[in-house]
């Protein structure tokens, strides 16, 4: 195990800028409060354009470097025009990669050179309930499958323990797995 964690590798993550924001977060809790923000504006029909750039951390507004898009839309079975995934497939999407870029983060920190790394995830939806046919089903995903494909020069034991604490530390697997406080408004 301690050669693993000695040996030279490069995944892509700069573990020790993350370690130091952790123990700047430690001295200033404050700090590790981040707002991130999407504005979705409405084209036609089901599609839409979510806009994402400027977020609040570090104790102040945040701007990135250009400004990010994501459209969604509806498949053709569902009389739309099928422009843009739909809003489920963004949130499968977002699921799949936090969960790849904390194995990247966590392979990079234990000295586990990757090679490839693919995450392979499904959603099931009974749309009987967002359609409003029956109130007993759920509008959202009955269950989630995530099946990852992972070469690495590691063991399967060491596979397997990247992808668990990846899913420890997943913001993404979190807000889906546990209940989120959100409030709706109209201005």
């Amino acid at each position: 195990m301690e050669m693993t964690m000695n040996k030279a590798v490069s995944n892509g993550v700069n573990t020790e800028a993350l370690i130091g924001a952790r123990g700047a977060f430690e001295q200033m809790p404050e700090a590790a409060a981040f707002t991130f923000r999407s504005t979705c504006d409405w084209m036609e029909g089901t599609y839409s354009r979510n806009s994402l750039n400027g977020y609040f951390g570090l104790g102040q507004e945040q701007e990135r470097k250009q400004t990010f898009r994501i459209d969604s839309d509806h498949p053709e079975v569902f009389a739309a025009a099928d422009r843009a995934p739909t809003p489920p497939e963004i949130a499968l999407a977002a699921l799949a990669s936090c969960l790849s870029g904390g194995i990247a983060a966590v392979a990079q920190h234990r000295g586990i050179q990757l090679h490839k790394a693919r995450a392979i995830v499904e959603g099931d939806i009974d749309v009987r309930g967002i359609l409003g046919m029956d109130p007993e089903i759920r509008n959202g995903f009955s269950g989630i499958r995530v099946l990852f494909e992972i070469e690495a020069d590691a063991t399967e034991d060491e596979i397997r323990a990247l992808v668990a604490q990846s899913q420890k530390r997943s913001a993404v697997f979190d807000l889906i797995t546990n209940p989120t406080n959100v409030t709706v408004t109209v201005a």
